[in-house]
């Protein structure tokens, strides 16, 4: 195929099955004639657009050519690209954007800003009814950084790729060798990227997830036949607390678990596993003093989860909020949109408390009060307002009596007994037991239908 001359067709066929892809408008090419534009040579106005396969799922692709003006977006340029969208809409099926480009295209001025608001406006329609991933390969600076972070996932080439609003000399105060906001790292780091590597590991990756996702968000869902046990034991799971990766391994079909903005938000831990062959969706703590961006991470992938009727687990181990002054300014807006996304969801959801889970951190971490369907905990479990030593000090003046009201408190308060005596618990599981009862309570909620107010959407 023609495609394959540039490296926004090898792009396109690094992702497809073999022999898949289908062009879409080839023959499309610039019809400015502004600034002597008509003497261009614009094959395929800049990006090359069409439908193929990921392990024989439909997915549309459009990539972009910086060989043609840039890469540029111009009034044919977009159009191609939001007649994919629309495709993708109409026909349920996933969208992956290949960015490499030089901006709007200058020529083209109005008519350049209103095929780029043209893109803007479908990627909104699309959003909620078909998985959007963006791979950026090249440049993608100013408005253009708006593209991406409309979409679901977003990938970038780790040592070639930049993303930006302004250019790091274009920051008041600041310039490349201070700091270079536009490189993967940066962009990993403060949560815009979900993954940095080559072009061939972009591929892979995007694959992979791929394999996790629906066709659409009325689609039942990406399935494989279990290879693995329903009924393994997962005996030293307890001993794991405090390491998400390690527990959420230990209970996925196959230890498969692909991670979600892995280098930002690190107290809360994001992504999908399988469990019966079938995606699930896990939040996590991996540190049970939970931070304002592990809450921001998990309020977007939670509200994934349910546009795309993915089930959600919850791993909960938390006792507090983080003492920071970044926590203090950000914490209520970024709880409180995970509370309301929490809330909100509608997919079947189970919680293990796997260790503490003390005052608001538990509340929000999966309680039942916020919506969990069936609520797990293991025997030695903490679940309460807060530890039994520190309640002693403030309940009890007298010293000689701090450790009997200890004792007391930690019997009637904090015991996970109290809890499931209450029905904030709805059984009391051995760690190893863990996996068939999550199991279990999944297949017991696939029917599940819950409805919400009728309105035209929250506020949070």
């Amino acid at each position: 195929m023609s495609e394959t001359s540039t490296a926004a067709g090898r792009r396109i066929e690094s992702l497809l099955d073999a022999n898949s892809f289908v062009e879409i408008g080839a023959a499309v090419t610039a019809r400015a004639t502004d600034f002597n534009l008509s003497a261009a040579q614009t094959p395929s106005d800049g990006v090359i657009t069409g439908y193929g396969t990921v392990d024989g799922n439909l997915v549309y692709v459009y990539s972009q050519d910086a060989t043609v003006l840039g890469g540029s977006i111009g009034e044919m340029h977009a159009r191609k690209v939001a007649h994919i969208y629309q495709l993708a809409r109409k026909t349920g099926a996933p969208i992956v954007a290949m960015i490499d480009c030089g901006g709007v295209r200058l020529q083209e001025s109005t008519d350049a800003l209103n095929a780029l608001g043209r893109i803007f406006r479908n990627q909104a329609m699309a959003s909620g009814v078909i998985p959007q991933i963006t791979a950026i390969y090249g440049n993608c600076g100013g408005g253009l950084s708006i593209l991406p972070a409309m979409s679901d996932f977003i990938l970038m080439e780790s040592k070639k790729a930049r993303l930006f609003v302004n250019s790091p000399d274009a920051i008041k105060g600041s310039n490349v060798d201070k700091l270079d906001n536009t490189t993967a790292a940066y962009q990993m780091e403060h949560g815009h990227v979900d993954f940095a590597g080559s072009e061939e590991e972009m591929a892979t990756r995007m694959r992979e997830l791929l394999a996790y996702l629906p066709l659409n968000n009325e689609d039942e869902g990406a399935s494989e036949n279990c290879g693995d046990d329903l009924n393994r034991a997962t005996a030293g799971l307890a001993s794991m607390t405090g390491d998400a990766h390690a527990m959420i391994q230990t209970i996925s079909d196959g230890g498969q678990f692909f991670e979600v903005k892995p280098a930002y938000g690190k107290s809360i831990v994001t992504g999908f596993m399988k469990l019966n062959g079938y995606t699930v969706g896990v939040v996590a703590n991996d540190d049970d003093a939970l931070m304002a961006r592990g809450f921001r991470k998990a309020a977007k992938f939670v509200a994934f989860c349910d546009s795309f009727n993915i089930p959600i687990l919850t791993l909960a181990n938390s006792t507090r909020f983080a003492g920071t002054v970044c926590t203090e300014n950000n914490m209520p807006e970024a709880a409180s949109k995970f509370a309301y996304a929490y809330a909100s969801a509608t997919v079947p959801k189970v919680t293990v408390v796997a260790g503490k889970a003390f005052g608001s951190a538990y509340v929000l971490m999966g309680s039942k009060a916020m919506g969990a369907d069936i609520v797990f905990a293991w025997p030695d479990s903490k679940i309460g307002i807060m530890d039994a030593g520190s309640a002693a000090k403030l309940l009890e003046s007298d010293a000689d009596k701090i450790a009997e009201t200890k004792e007391a408190f930690d019997k009637l308060q904090d015991g996970v007994a109290s809890a499931a005596q209450r029905g904030y618990v709805d059984a009391i599981i051995s760690d190893a037991d863990t996996r068939k009862y999550v199991i279990g309570a999944f297949e017991v909620l696939y029917t599940k239908r819950e409805n919400r107010p009728d309105k035209k959407h929250g506020t949070v």
